[in-house]
């Protein structure tokens, strides 16, 4: 996996400085989208084109997710970023998004 920007642009392997604590993060949000893949399966269901969905309120109200996730919206982000799911809104909102559908892309 390439390295990442960190704050102030340059690489972490450039300034050979945020190192381990980037790579921690960098690895705490994998492990989050691929619990949020894992949830999306659990809760969602095979569209017409075959692809799993599920819709944000679900996700969102489910007890489960609730105790997982410490920030399900910044989650699902991630994964939009990395396409690994697809939404149409570029924020979700409790109540307002519950009826966003979210779609698994990548399995």
């Amino acid at each position: 996996m390439p390295e990442t920007p960190c704050r102030s642009g340059s690489t972490c392997e450039e300034r050979n400085v945020c190192g381990p604590i980037h790579l921690e993060v960098r690895m705490d949000t994998n492990n989050e989208i691929r619990l949020l893949i894992e949830e999306i399966r659990r809760l969602g269901s095979p569209g017409p084109d075959g692809k799993i969905r599920v819709k944000f309120g679900v996700l969102f109200n489910d007890d489960r997710c609730a105790n997982l996730f410490e920030a399900l919206v910044g989650t699902l982000k991630a994964a939009k970023k990395k396409k690994i799911v697809s939404f149409t809104e570029e924020l979700l909102l409790q109540g307002v998004h519950d009826n966003v559908e979210i779609v698994l892309v990548e399995d």
